[in-house]
């Protein structure tokens, strides 16, 4: 997992810093996500994969597939 969200950031020349302030957490925070020193809370999790337009599983390593499934409306 911690692969695939750095591959994610850097494919979109993005900084550590910039995805720290989208999912509102230090940059020392995001950094912990990147290296696996914290757990990803589920939340930031959906937050990252809403960002990225690609599944939880895919940043979770379970498939391949960057692909989206669709998802639910919300409200």
């Amino acid at each position: 997992m911690t692969e695939r969200i750095r591959a994610l950031r850097e494919d979109k020349d993005l900084k550590q810093k910039e995805l720290a302030n989208y999912l509102n957490v230090d940059q020392s925070t995001y950094s912990d996500y990147e290296t696996g020193k914290l757990n990803i809370p589920v939340a930031v999790l959906i937050k990252l994969s809403v960002y990225y337009n690609t599944s939880t599983d895919y940043i979770l390593n379970l498939t391949d597939n960057q692909k989206p499934y669709e998802r639910k409306k919300r409200g």
